[in-house]
């Protein structure tokens, strides 16, 4: 049978698709290692993730990122609690302190962004305004300033807040400096004499550290 002329021929339709090259696990299994390392007492690992690599990426990439690590430290929290009940050591436990640190270096580029991107929209250094005020203590805090339906001056819940310090309260402020300054004084000089007595006992490596720092 002769087609038609001006007919074409019809073409074959193929599915398109995304192609992944990532192993697909859904379900539980996501909590668990890799099989391949089971048994295994290292794994293998890189370097967690500085603050200098993640300012290079875009928000994007930062978003999944960060549920990338979720994930991995979710599988990893769960497998230090089975090594716990089954009372073995975890395979290489320094992966954990790695996604730990690359999370809150990504948080704290993400937050450095907002900061950024507040100022130069508002003008403002924190996220809520305020401004430092003194309470009836003497101490000096931050007071996250607040909308309200009435006027300062008619609102009676703020008129009972007080932002200043009677004159009998600056003793007990010059107390606490004091306090704080023997605690630091106190933490110091454990320091220095921990450290004395390691030298005392290691001076092979306090000779290597003088090298060293030389």
């Amino acid at each position: 049978m002769q087609r038609p002329p001006g007919c074409l021929s019809p073409k074959p339709h193929f599915r398109e698709g995304l192609l992944h090259a990532t192993l697909s696990r859904k379900g539980l299994e996501e909590f668990f290692d890799d099989p391949k390392n089971w048994g295994e007492e290292k794994v293998k690992s890189g370097a967690s993730w500085t603050c200098q690599q993640l300012r290079n990426k875009s928000n994007e990439d930062l978003h999944k990122l960060w549920y990338v690590l979720l994930k991995e430290r979710n599988m990893l929290l769960t497998l230090e609690q089975e090594a716990k009940r089954q009372r073995l050591p975890m395979p290489s436990p320094e992966r954990l302190e790695k996604v730990v640190d690359s999370m809150d270096a990504l948080d704290k580029v993400v937050q450095e962004r907002e900061d950024a991107l507040r100022l130069l929209q508002t003008g403002q250094e924190k996220a809520r305004p305020g401004a430092w005020r003194r309470d009836i203590f003497g101490r000096i805090i931050w007071h996250k300033f607040k909308q309200w339906p009435i006027p300062w001056y008619l609102n009676k819940r703020y008129n009972r807040k007080r932002f200043f310090a009677m004159p009998y309260v600056e003793r007990f402020v010059r107390l606490r400096f004091e306090k704080y300054a023997r605690t630091e004084s106190r933490k110091k000089s454990l320091k220095k004499k921990k450290e004395k007595i390691l030298q005392e006992k290691f001076p092979r490596l306090s000779e290597a550290q003088k090298s060293s720092l030389a």
